[in-house]
């Protein structure tokens, strides 16, 4: 049985569901790539989002990247708060806005964790946006020798 949707979450209803696509990455460091991908947002009935991010690399559908963690409401309104795990040795603390059916999260040096061997990230912006069943995305990526500098785009459907 799925639990009623949480009031403070209602605002973020557009997002539930599992959405699939393709994208294409980029940075200084690394050679242009695309990916297959696959982000799901579900509740369970308190103030929050689940939040799952799977990508596989293409052609060969190597596993690519993955990240686990939470949506939630700011105190303000509009405002919104993420707060995942990277296996790259990262967590992100990341505050933003939601207007309508657009999200900008942002995660400075101050909300990245870093494990002793994890990957050198110091700011993170993303920007999601909803229109009907299709969502897209954009990811800008900073590290202590590159300026925050688009990483990631994708364009993704509502799995029915």
């Amino acid at each position: 049985m799925t639990p009623a949707l949480h009031g403070d979450v209602r605002s973020l209803a557009f997002l539930l569901g599992t959405w699939r696509g393709e994208g294409r990455g980029a940075f200084p460091t690394v050679e242009a790539f695309g990916y297959r991908e696959e982000l799901v947002f579900e509740h369970v009935g308190e103030p929050y989002l689940l939040y799952q991010q799977a990508s596989w690399q293409l052609p060969d559908e190597e596993p690519l990247h993955f990240e686990r963690g939470f949506l939630r409401p700011g105190t303000a309104t509009g405002s919104l708060e993420l707060c995942l795990a990277h296996p790259l040795g990262l967590t992100e603390v990341g505050h933003g806005t939601i207007a309508g059916t657009a999200i900008e999260l942002i995660a400075t040096a101050d909300g990245i964790g870093r494990t002793a061997t994890g990957m050198d990230v110091t700011g993170l912006t993303r920007r999601y946006r909803v229109d009907g069943d299709t969502l897209t995305y954009q990811l800008d990526m900073a590290t202590s020798e590159t300026p925050l500098t688009r990483h990631l785009e994708a364009v993704l459907r509502r799995v029915p």
